[in-house]
């Protein structure tokens, strides 16, 4: 019996149009909803990545990542468990001034959960939580039931690998090596 799992899948690409709308319909053909979606410049300059992170059962989320590294403009697509990436989700909260400076237990609530305050205004606090899922969502619920929350939104996972180096960055270097082979042979 397979059970489903909470898989992250890395995807470096060069920035190209329409590129997005076809991964997403790869995991909508195999009824996968993505769960969170973060897209960045990667330390290669020219090449994104996209963090992906979707319940699925080993057996498909290995046959979409094989369809998604099949394109022509992805360079390199992997899956990954949390077990095997460093990870991180930010989160900001934006509460009453009036309803902040009356709540007797704020100062413990930031110092609790390490939150940062970003802006305080006559109107608003903005307060920032970089953290897993079920530590901004605690916050959340916390300042819910004392203050009361105007505006919540949290980003997608970002993650690198706890390998020493992106495997882009190793695949990069083998199709340059090859490159230089082939050069080598054609000269020489």
């Amino acid at each position: 019996m397979s059970t489903k799992k909470l898989y992250t899948v890395i995807v470096f690409s060069e920035n190209t149009v329409g590129l997005l709308n076809q991964i997403t319909i790869i995991f909508t053909r195999r009824q996968l909803n993505i769960e969170t979606l973060s897209v960045s410049p990667s330390a290669i300059k020219g090449v994104h990545k996209f963090t992906i992170t979707t319940f699925a059962e080993e057996d498909t989320i290995d046959k979409v990542v094989k369809q998604i590294d099949k394109r022509v403009d992805i360079l390199n697509a992997s899956y990954n468990t949390d077990e095997e990436l460093i990870w991180q989700e930010i989160a900001l909260y934006k509460l009453s001034t009036d309803l902040f400076i009356k709540t007797s237990t704020v100062e413990a609530l930031i110092r609790k959960y390490n939150a940062r305050v970003l802006e305080i205004n006559e109107d608003c606090v903005v307060l920032e939580k970089s953290g897993h899922y079920e530590e901004t969502q605690a916050l959340f619920d916390e300042l819910r039931k004392s203050i009361s929350v105007l505006q919540f939104i949290r980003s997608g996972r970002i993650a690198i690998t706890k390998s020493k180096v992106e495997r882009l960055s190793d695949m990069l270097a083998a199709m340059e090596s090859k490159l230089e082979k082939g050069n080598n042979i054609q000269n020489g």
